[in-house]
């Protein structure tokens, strides 16, 4: 059986990898949605793993809710930078900073 440990650990992982991602590459728009997803996910995994070892339906109940902010926000990420990116040729952050005014 896999322990609560290794769980968490493959968790811290991710969400290490997320983290890491999300700081070193902050140019491309989609690869800074792929890492908070990647964020996201890890902590779905410890709310399945807590839920688990503690026989409770409610973390995995939360993960549903979890999942589904994080589709939409995908969702409407996406089609903000369909949007820009049809006018303006280009997703790169810097791009999208000249937009403030």
């Amino acid at each position: 059986m896999i322990e609560l440990s290794q769980y968490l650990i493959v968790a811290a992982a991710l969400f290490t990898l997320g983290v890491i991602g999300l700081f070193l590459n902050r140019k491309n728009v989609i690869n800074i949605l792929m890492c908070i997803e990647l964020m996201l996910l890890a902590v779905n995994i410890n709310l399945v793993a807590f839920s688990h070892y503690q026989h409770d339906l409610a973390g995995q109940i939360f993960v549903f809710f979890v999942l589904t902010v994080a589709a939409s926000e995908v969702a409407v990420g996406l089609a903000i930078l369909v949007a820009y990116y049809r006018t303006r040729r280009s997703v790169e952050t810097e791009d999208i900073n000249s937009l403030q005014g």
